[in-house]
């Protein structure tokens, strides 16, 4: 799954690609490994971390998950005070060339692996399938307007406005909108695992 297009409010694409690098370098993998362990090609995971190219975001979630961790810890630093109010300006937004965007609601705090976002699905769109999150990941989700198209391990859930549903992180889960309208809902991930994974005992390389 490899394409071009993401936008991310206020970070640029060298800073995101520098984070990227910085998270597998700290992990001890190498390009190689990333590339395999997320499915995404060398070229590809190579172009991001230089900031040469603009990644999807099934890229991004691809990279974060291998990376055992989210991608609201890749576009944000940890917040440092124990109340912070994220201003709807400040909020990280990701637009996809399909149709769809993700923002993030949630702020990244330093040892809670959790994330908050809102996402927008145009009439007709399939914004595709996520790869499984890190083991006991859980995902919590909430329509708001539209109709969506939930779908776990090839089995699809039609959920309406007011609908909500929970599911495992850990399995295959793709979204997609039938309808004629815009689709919006909310989902909260918790990452199982602390957002480790066992390639992290791998020796450093690059």
């Amino acid at each position: 799954m490899q394409g071009e297009g993401v936008l991310s409010s206020g970070l640029s694409l060298a800073e995101l690609g520098g984070r990227i690098r910085a998270e597998r370098r700290g992990r001890g993998l190498s390009v190689e490994r990333l590339a395999e362990l997320s499915g995404i090609s060398r070229s590809m995971v190579s172009d991001v971390e230089r900031g040469a190219k603009s990644p999807t975001v099934l890229v991004l979630d691809r990279l974060a998950t291998a990376l055992g961790t989210s991608i609201s810890r890749l576009l944000d630093e940890p917040a440092g005070e124990a109340v912070r109010v994220l201003r709807h300006d400040r909020q990280r937004v990701l637009r996809d060339p399909s149709g769809w965007e993700r923002r993030v609601l949630s702020p990244v705090l330093a040892d809670v692996e959790f994330e908050f976002m809102r996402t927008t699905i145009g009439p007709g769109v399939d914004a595709g399938e996520f790869a499984p999150h890190a083991r006991g990941s859980r995902e919590y989700l909430a329509v708001e307007r539209g109709t969506l198209r939930l779908t776990i391990d090839d089995r699809p859930y039609e959920l309406a406005a007011g609908d909500s549903a929970s599911y495992p992180g850990d399995h295959r889960h793709a979204f997609a909108n039938d309808g004629a309208a815009d689709c919006v809902f909310y989902l909260a991930m918790e990452l199982g695992g602390g957002g480790h994974h066992e390639t992290w005992r791998e020796s450093p390389h690059g």
